[in-house]
């Protein structure tokens, strides 16, 4: 277990170690998600996700792109109050 401090804008540095358990690098993209009063972040794998989404028809893909967007953008609003 580590503590960060959190800076300007929400700005917090993730140790060294963590990083490296993680296997975090330089330019990755992480998901982000409050639970239940932690925060839980993940790495953002796109390429899963574009590959993953030809397993359906355009609709599903399209309605479950939505879908994400709209949780997305519902997580979003929470943070921002």
């Amino acid at each position: 277990m580590s503590i960060v401090k959190v800076r300007k804008r929400g700005i917090i540095a993730i140790p060294k170690e963590i990083r490296e358990r993680a296997g975090i690098k330089e330019g990755m993209l992480l998901l982000i998600e409050a639970r239940e009063g932690e925060l839980v972040l993940r790495p953002l794998d796109l390429w899963e996700r574009v590959w993953g989404s030809g397993k359906g028809s355009a609709e599903e893909v399209e309605k479950e792109l939505d879908e994400d967007e709209r949780a997305r953008e519902e997580r979003l609003s929470r943070w921002r109050k």
